[in-house]
């Protein structure tokens, strides 16, 4: 058996540092060195970054400013991609939150929680 058939045999570790959750939530993003924003939502969402759906996902690696509209509330931060899935979406991480956008998405985001009952 080489090592690609024993790593596939492997069951895959979570690396995610924060619970993902399911939601819909409005996002304007900024690629570096474009004037047109992108406007789309959110499929998950955790303190830590997002994934988006779009068909014209952008390249891993791209830097971008990023706005969440949590529930009326515009929340800023830096991002870059971190996995791109071809006509389906990127995989997103926030970078340099700052600490009263953090605090409010963690409100946010423990709201979910509670209302999906999880521990």
């Amino acid at each position: 058996m080489s090592s690609e058939d024993q790593q596939a045999d492997q069951p895959l570790v979570e690396r995610r540092r924060f619970p993902r959750y399911k939601v819909a939530v409005p996002v304007e993003l900024h690629p570096e060195g474009s004037t047109v924003p992108l406007h789309t939502q959110t499929a998950d969402l955790s303190l830590g970054g997002c994934y988006i759906e779009t068909n014209l996902a952008l390249a891993a690696g791209a830097k971008l400013a990023m706005v969440l509209w949590v529930e009326d509330e515009k929340l800023t931060t830096d991002a870059v991609v971190k996995t791109r899935d071809l006509a389906f979406g990127n995989g997103i991480c926030f970078l340099n939150m700052s600490a009263e956008h953090q605090a409010r998405l963690k409100k946010y985001l423990d709201t979910l929680e509670q209302q999906a009952g999880l521990p």
